[in-house]
């Protein structure tokens, strides 16, 4: 007997132990997938569309949000929600698990702050090159200055 895994189509999804996605904040949506199927592509709801009000985020600060929405800029829709797809596998309840993944992901890597860019100064050696070329190409032209064409 083949035993598929039981998910409700809504779950609280726990990203960090004080950042999670509540009940909420998620609606799925099924429709049918594209591609190679044969007959079961037309009749099965297989692939899933999940949205998420990014303000309903529990444990988020601002600029872990402002991260998250500048990350999912393609994915945000006219609400401001974000918008995940998945149509990975055959099955609904295994494309809800990879879909709920994909926004676990996507929001742990907002809590992650960029390093801060330490700013750093060209060796003497390249100014050193920079200012050479800026001379070989001053003469290059001053040298065709003189020339009067025909």
């Amino acid at each position: 007997m083949n035993a598929q895994p039981s998910l409700p189509p809504s779950i609280t999804i726990v990203v960090t132990k004080d950042v999670y996605i509540p009940e909420s904040a998620l609606t799925v949506t099924a429709t049918r997938a594209s591609g190679p199927g044969g007959q079961n592509v037309n009749k099965v709801a297989s692939k899933v569309d999940v949205r998420v009000d990014l303000s309903a985020i529990t444990g988020l600060d601002e600029a872990a949000r402002a991260r998250l929405a500048a990350k999912a800029q393609s994915r945000l829709d006219a609400d401001g929600k974000l918008r995940v797809t998945s149509q990975k596998t055959r099955d609904q309840v295994k494309n809800i698990a990879d879909a709920y993944e994909k926004i676990r992901a996507l929001v742990a890597a907002s809590l992650v702050s960029p390093k801060p860019r330490k700013p750093t100064r060209p060796s003497k050696r390249a100014v050193e090159k920079r200012l050479d070329e800026k001379k070989q190409t001053s003469l290059r032209k001053k040298r065709r200055a003189g020339r009067v064409e025909d």
